[in-house]
């Protein structure tokens, strides 16, 4: 793979001649949506847009009608977005402390500067005074999970990657933040950079990393900008580069930028676009931890996740530890689209109740809108319906009613929007996202993509009925092999159980 653009350190990535921004071959860049990474003139077609699409039906017909869709911009507070008119999300804090969004409420922490006169890079110097042992049993007292999706315990994937006898590691940042409706990652990379810089080089210490790279959404192009700005001021410092933790271990990032895939922030399909390979998504073990990038043991932690960990090496993990409740500790960033009255970021403790979340952060929805139900976690997780809405939001708590905790994003839809057309929406983003790897995902997803559109568009005229939808979406669940597939069924499958007779009647 070709060595990064200029500021960031030129690490060979992969095979002569591969990488992103039009240098793959064909074969490997027709796999890509965006491959020359340019969002000039496109809208988004993401959930978030789509359910508030009566908002601004100018802005979502272009979406519809655009060649190539973009399912997320990461502006869900605006949708449908673009929309200049809302620049900034509101940003606030319901915890009983600022774990993540402590610099954004200041306004942010670009500078390095800045980022130093508000506690950062302490976290570093408390993990620089321990062995790397020790950093990873802290971050197994925090309870920290990932941020990224699966809430796996961190300290344990870290322990995983850290007993390795390698004398190479990487650390990457899986800033691959495609859930739609979810835009947490996108503004802690552009207003606190050094979070996960920092986050990132504590986590090369604990494990024993010599390199690391921050895979980065082409969707996102001002966090680019931003994040070199931040590396290059912290390679000028001595922050990143030779003998930087100690020792003369030397550490430095390098950033890859996506060409606009949903699937590559599936951890396997990442590490094989980072090679600079088709990313289709590989059967599991091995694992990363095991063999990662080019065969390495590689840590892979979502960008959420990182920035929460100098905070936990400040503070100490017993703080963290004791926020949250149940399984689920810590806290948590939530992001909320453009139908509640107060859009925007909000960071509560795990506990807090979907209904706080919605009603009173939120602030409910706009006028001549009527809560029809929320999505959190993203669009392949399950729908809360108003009377679920007193669920503590924690993984286990989530997932006993069908739902997830995801990257956050908390998508409410309304009257305006049938669970008909939601349900099409959401299997047209599968089947157009889907990497064709395994036959359930690939044929599935479009056959019943097309079985909806054809119900939408002329009802009498459908052959499927309620047994068909569920005999498709079985194999969904039990065949598919990475969670595009799986996400999908559980998706359909929770407006069955809370859904099932307005879904049926459309089939009536």
């Amino acid at each position: 793979m070709n060595a990064p653009s200029s500021g960031i350190a030129a690490f060979p990535l992969g095979p002569p001649g591969g990488g992103l921004n039009g240098r793959h071959s064909p074969a490997v860049e027709s796999f890509y949506h965006l491959p020359g990474g340019s969002l000039s003139g496109k809208a988004c077609n993401g959930t978030a847009c789509f359910a508030a699409r009566r908002l601004n039906p100018a802005v979502w017909s272009r979406a519809e009608s655009q060649p190539a869709r973009v399912y997320c911009m990461g502006e869900c507070y605006a949708g449908p977005s673009p929309n200049p008119e809302f620049a900034l999300p509101n940003v606030a804090c319901s915890a009983r402390q600022p774990v993540l969004l402590e610099r954004l409420l200041r306004g942010n922490a670009r500078a390095l500067s800045s980022y130093r006169a508000h506690g950062g890079y302490r976290g570093l110097e408390a993990a620089l005074q321990s062995p790397g042992q020790s950093v990873v049993e802290a971050l197994e007292t925090s309870a920290l999970r990932g941020r990224g999706g699966a809430g796996y315990p961190t300290g344990r994937k870290w322990r995983s990657v850290a007993s390795q006898t390698c004398l190479q590691k990487y650390v990457v940042a899986n800033a691959d933040e495609g859930d739609p409706g979810a835009y947490v990652d996108r503004f802690l990379m552009e207003d606190d950079p050094h979070a996960l810089i920092e986050g990132m080089l504590i986590a090369a210490h604990a494990v024993g990393a010599t390199k690391g790279w921050i895979y980065l959404r082409s969707e996102y192009p001002a966090a680019r900008v931003i994040l070199e700005a931040a590396l290059q001021e912290g390679r000028e410092a001595g922050l990143l580069g030779g003998d930087c933790l100690g020792r003369g271990r030397s550490f430095d990032i390098g950033i890859h930028t996506g060409g606009g895939s949903y699937v590559c922030g599936e951890e396997t399909a990442l590490i094989r676009s980072l090679e600079g390979v088709r990313p289709e998504v590989m059967p599991r073990p091995p694992y990363a931890s095991e063999r990662g990038l080019h065969g390495i043991p590689t840590l892979v932690n979502n960008v959420e996740t990182l920035a929460a960990v100098p905070w936990i090496m400040r503070n100490g993990a017993d703080a963290y530890q004791r926020m949250g409740f149940s399984g689920s500790r810590g806290t948590k960033v939530v992001s909320l689209n453009s139908l509640f009255v107060r859009p925007g970021l909000y960071e509560v403790e795990f506990g807090a109740t979907i209904r706080h979340i919605v009603e009173e952060l939120g602030g409910g929805l706009v006028e001549g809108s009527s809560l029809q139900g929320v999505i959190v976690g993203g669009p392949l997780a399950g729908i809360v319906p108003p009377r679920l809405l007193d669920t503590p939001l924690g993984f286990e708590e989530m997932r006993a009613i069908g739902g997830s905790v995801g990257h956050g994003g908390i998508v409410a839809f309304d009257q305006h929007t049938s669970i008909l057309e939601l349900l099409h929406h959401v299997f047209a983003f599968g089947a157009f996202e889907s990497c064709g790897k395994c036959t359930p995902c690939r044929v599935g997803s479009r056959q019943i993509e097309g079985a909806l559109a054809a119900l939408l568009k002329d009802p009498a005229s459908s052959r499927w009925d309620a047994r068909h939808y569920r005999d498709a979406l079985q194999a969904l669940q039990w065949t598919s092999l990475c969670g595009l597939g799986t996400g999908l069924a559980e998706f359909a499958g929770s407006i069955l159980r809370y859904y099932g007779k307005e879904f049926e009647a459309c089939l009536r």
